[in-house]
């Protein structure tokens, strides 16, 4: 490969990559050991370093400083790097750095694949600010979008796509986008385009672009079925990898990691208790499918949370309706899918919960990788039931991370919670300079009683307000974890039975809800509520009969009246249903 050659700093301790094979020849070199180098020291072009300035960029990032100096040479290079630790600048600048200035219309030079739309719109805006001193043209090309304007825009002269797969495919066969001319190929987060099908289809555009190319691969975690691309269509690459494992979590200890172990059926109403405890500027909740998404999305709207659901059965327009609402705030709830959810960059996102322990390390490396991005603090949740003990230690050995586990917040532990947001809102207004605007309130009410008891009136007013609805439902502890709790798995046996509270072999009792078929119901909406509200499991409630305009639920006798106050309080497809006790002939 040519290109310009540069001084560069010194690059450390040489790692072992992943799990694939080394290539024969290739340089391996991990995370530079000095004190971190500047940009200016990496050889990147003036027009770079100001955009960089003007951006508040003060130092490269571990990947970046690693990086950049291979990739202005003119070298291949494979590296991994967790999410959110600058991967997008590290083959951004060195793509932007060959191009040098842009004059006048020309084929596309440099193309960057990358898995999902929302990661095109944000590679392409980052390469936008990145290269706007030299002209650069970036153009984002991907599905969901009417292809007419991406057909003008390609038509006016690009430098730069930015694409998913299917879509440069589409551009290809229509004649609309020439790779001719391109001589930089960047795969962005490789193993996602993978996992979500699109093998073929990067085959089919690598072997579209000429040879005589520089091949950029990047990703957060490098399995076994990266080993033919990588052999196929890069030439003798750098290898370069941040952190220590193989899965790394992230490169910085930014990202707090908890998890709490809790029964099935408690969940919705551990998640809840939590994010009351926590209070997280905004939330991903990661689902194993569509309709858990579904399900629970609306369960936490029904207890007062503004949540958005995210998934693969979403049209693009539904899609960046739900992005929108939650970067404008107007929802604190993000109930997706691991395909929904890739490539999302949200800046005020706080908090990641895994509604389960996924099966794989590398689906909770990319998950949490949501948080903690560009040096931000975040937390990664997990709600593990008993049985998924394994999998979460699995994670913890291949990411070499402790994750610590907790115990679910109690009734005690929300109050007080809810009492230091009161005194906290009041201080805060006792600052402001306003007050004197309400002493005429303030002379309305001395005639009806003492200073002291209108403030603990006002109080009242504040608190019951901050504090939403009372939740004075304790949560069960589920089943001990052995070695980290201190219990075995006798003891942890017993208590399993005692929370599942098995019905007697006797009486069932039955419940009356006000919505049938006619509304959308089916037996296992009414399953599904119940279960997430109370203590049943789904083994315990049933039979079920739904009629056109109201259903009847059998669950056991002693827990009709517990059924009867939580579906008070759910929503059941979009609706309040009336609920009683049923009662022979009742309707």
């Amino acid at each position: 490969m040519s290109g310009s050659p540069h001084g560069s700093p010194r690059v450390g301790t040489l790692q072992a990559m992943s799990s694939l094979d080394d290539t024969d020849g290739s340089d391996l070199a991990g995370v530079p050991d000095d004190d971190p180098v500047s940009f200016s020291a990496l050889g990147l072009r003036a027009e770079l370093l100001a955009a960089l300035a003007r951006l508040g960029y003060e130092e490269p990032t571990a990947i970046q400083q690693a990086a950049i100096p291979p990739l202005l040479e003119g070298r291949d290079l494979l590296g991994q790097a967790a999410t959110g630790t600058g991967k997008t600048a590290a083959f951004a600048l060195p793509v932007l750095h060959r191009l040098g200035p842009c004059q006048g219309s020309s084929p596309a030079r440099a193309l960057v694949l990358v898995p999902t739309r929302e990661l095109a719109v944000q590679v392409s805006e980052a390469m936008y600010k990145y290269g706007r001193d030299l002209g650069a043209r970036v153009v984002p090309v991907y599905g969901g979008q009417p292809i007419g304007r991406q057909l003008q825009a390609l038509a006016r002269g690009v430098d730069v796509v930015v694409a998913t797969p299917g879509r440069v495919l589409d551009h290809i066969k229509r004649g609309s986008l020439s790779l001719a001319e391109v001589d930089t190929v960047v795969l962005d987060e490789a193993d996602e385009m993978l996992d979500m099908g699109f093998a073929e289809d990067l085959e089919a555009i690598l072997d579209a672009v000429p040879a005589q190319r520089q091949t950029m691969l990047f990703s957060a975690t490098m399995p076994s079925r990266l080993n033919g691309i990588v052999k196929r269509h890069l030439t003798d690459p750098v290898r370069i990898q941040t952190g220590k494992g193989r899965q790394q979590a992230t490169d910085t200890p930014r990202i707090t990691q908890r998890a709490y172990v809790v029964a099935r059926a408690h969940k919705p109403a551990a998640l809840g208790r939590i994010l009351d405890v926590e209070a997280p500027v905004a939330t991903i909740v990661f689902c194993r499918t569509r309709e858990e998404v579904d399900q629970l999305t609306e369960t936490m709207n029904g207890r007062g949370y503004r949540a958005e659901a995210l998934h693969g059965g979403m049209d693009q327009e539904q899609r960046d309706r739900v992005m929108g609402r939650l970067r404008a705030g107007t929802a604190e709830l993000l109930v997706a899918t691991d395909v929904a959810a890739r490539g999302l960059d949200i800046d005020q996102l706080s908090h990641v919960v895994n509604y389960d322990v996924p099966s794989a390390p590398e689906s909770y490396v990319h998950r949490i990788g949501r948080v903690g991005r560009a040096g931000r603090e975040g937390v990664a949740i997990t709600l593990a039931e008993p049985r998924e003990q394994r999998l979460l230690a699995n994670i913890e050995r291949v990411t070499g991370q402790p994750i610590s586990v907790a115990t679910v917040p109690s009734v005690a532990d929300l109050r007080a919670k809810r009492v230091a947001t009161t005194v906290e809102l009041v201080r805060d207004a006792l600052d402001d300079d306003d007050l004197d605007d309400y002493d005429e309130l303030l002379e309305l009410l001395l005639d009806d009683g003492e200073v002291d008891r209108i403030a603990l009136a006002a109080l009242k007013l504040v608190h019951l307000a901050a504090a939403g609805e009372t939740d004075d439902q304790e949560i069960p502890e589920a089943t001990a974890w052995g070695d980290r709790k201190g219990r075995g798995r006798g003891e942890g046996a017993r208590e399993r039975a005692e929370s599942a509270g098995r019905p007697d072999a006797g009486e069932v009792g039955r419940v009356y809800v006000s919505i049938g078929f006619k509304e959308g119901v089916r037996p296992g909406d009414l399953v599904g509520a119940i279960a997430n509200s109370t203590h049943l499991v789904g083994s315990q409630i049933g039979p079920i009969k739904v009629w056109e305009h109201y259903s009847v639920v059998g669950v056991p006798e002693r827990s009709v009246d517990e059924v009867v106050r939580a579906l008070k309080q759910c929503i059941i497809r979009g609706k309040k249903a009336s609920v009683r006790r049923f009662v022979e002939h009742q309707r």
